[in-house]
């Protein structure tokens, strides 16, 4: 076995990016609620950017390394260490074997995804490796991680084992090595405590009252600690429709924003069910999502409106900038 959990953590999972294509036959998707961390900690690392990682919220594990790993760091700030020197995010770092990786206080953000060169060796429940917690499928044992565990890597790619065999020439003997570059810079440009998130009207937008709408799109919102990986639960605010409306449960996506009975909006995230009846008033931005997971409870949120045209053109720059992102890695390994 490659890695030992001593310690469990508050809640570490196994993801990837979801189990896509069994909606319809009412199986949830899961993956990781911050896409963006886990594809930037995978292309760190020289894995297939929906290669599964490690979901590690708020309060970290404590993980013993059996043998030399290349790994990466992405997402939130929860001060990580390996010998009492802090570990960087959003980089590779060569980690020896016999290092003790621990996490102390949440400084910035809620969820880090640890990626490792190779990725995990565990089974495909449904083409995912995702942890679904209450179905109890996938990931190890289709549940959070827990003191004991053992979790073997898989092959490391050629691209990997470079980094590693570099970084491991510089180690001097040292627990562990990183890069000197990172793609932080870039990769946190967008993240904000408490984000400005970019949402189109949804389905039933117009069935609200005009100063719901008009509350929707200009006021603040509280992220309630009636929070979590199904949905995000906003206060602050009571929206109303018009007039009583009866809905047909229909097919919900990550980050539609539904309005139960109370009036308290719900953002839909990665563990959201499959159909939903509530009516939905806006849809998040899928570009924005990542700034969404990261939030913790209290933090404050505001939506802005945007069209689809303008959505759809944010995931195309998206996309592009990490294409060029592997691009430079690619070359920096030469």
């Amino acid at each position: 076995m490659s890695l030992r959990i001593l310690h469990a953590g508050l809640l570490t999972t196994v993801q990837d990016l979801g189990r896509h294509g069994w909606q319809k036959y009412g199986v949830v998707a899961s993956g990781a609620l911050d896409s963006f961390a886990l594809r930037m900690a995978n292309i760190l690392v020289g894995n297939m950017e929906a290669a599964a990682a490690l979901e590690i919220t708020l309060k970290g594990p404590e993980l013993l390394f059996e043998e030399d790993a290349l790994i990466a760091l992405c997402g939130a700030n929860l001060s990580a260490s390996i010998a009492d020197k802090s570990v960087p995010l959003w980089r590779p770092v060569y980690v020896a074997r016999g290092s003790l990786l621990k996490f102390g206080e949440a400084i910035a953000g809620c969820r880090a995804y640890l990626a490792c060169a190779g990725s995990f060796d565990l089974p495909e429940v449904m083409n995912s490796r995702s942890t679904y917690l209450r179905a109890q499928i996938g990931g190890l044992h289709g549940r959070a991680l827990l003191q004991g565990d053992q979790l073997k890597f898989g092959i490391a790619s050629t691209e990997a084992q470079r980094f590693i065999n570099q970084l491991k020439r510089s180690s001097e003997a040292r627990s562990f090595t990183a890069t000197k570059w990172s793609v932080g810079a870039r990769a946190l440009a967008f993240y904000n405590a408490s984000p400005t998130v970019r949402a189109m009207p949804g389905a039933q937008f117009e069935n609200f009252t005009k100063e719901s709408r008009r509350i929707f799109f200009n006021e603040l919102f509280v992220v309630s600690a009636q929070s979590d990986r199904m949905a995000y639960r906003l206060d602050g605010h009571s929206l109303r429709l018009s007039a009583p409306l009866e809905l047909i449960s229909a097919a919900v996506v990550n980050g539609t924003v539904q309005v139960p009975p109370d009036g308290n909006p719900l953002i839909l995230l990665a563990d959201r069910q499959t159909i939903g009846g509530y009516p939905k008033i806006a849809y998040v931005a899928s570009v924005d999502l990542p700034l969404v997971a990261q939030m913790r409870a209290g933090a404050q949120i505001r939506f802005r409106e945007i069209t689809l045209a303008q959505a759809q053109a944010l995931y195309q720059q998206r996309e592009l900038d990490i294409q060029q992102l592997k691009q430079a890695i690619a070359l920096s390994e030469k």
